[in-house]
């Protein structure tokens, strides 16, 4: 299966997900925003990050920015539950797979997830 970077500062969120994409096979790690990522980005090697848009010290976007210039075959997915920050990644259509809104239900961020590997 897939090694997945979840990057997102909603500590219980980062772990529903993390525990559901474990029960489709995969490997995660968690980062709780965007610096944090980068930092574990440079350190081992993902097939996905899977990253919330509306974060401190660095948000998704940007992290998404600098993933696509240094890890150009990881692939990118983004979440958010704020449709602006939606509006915000449109200009990201080259490096990123697609937004995941929030609030999702375990199936939905499963689908999404394998679809985005699959793309």
């Amino acid at each position: 299966m897939a090694k997945i970077l979840i990057t997102e500062d909603e500590t219980a969120l980062r772990s529903f997900v993390a525990r559901a994409l474990r029960m489709d096979g995969h490997e995660t790690t968690e980062a709780e925003d965007g610096s944090d990522g980068l930092e574990k980005l440079s350190q081992d090697e993902f097939d996905l990050l899977l990253s919330d848009i509306r974060m401190p010290v660095m948000d998704g976007i940007a992290l998404a920015e600098e993933a696509a210039k240094l890890y150009p075959n990881t692939k990118i997915l983004l979440m958010t539950g704020y449709a602006e920050q939606r509006e915000r990644a449109d200009n990201l259509e080259k490096i990123i797979v697609d937004v995941v809104p929030k609030p999702f239900s375990l199936p939905d961020i499963r689908t999404a997830v394998a679809q985005a590997l699959a793309a």
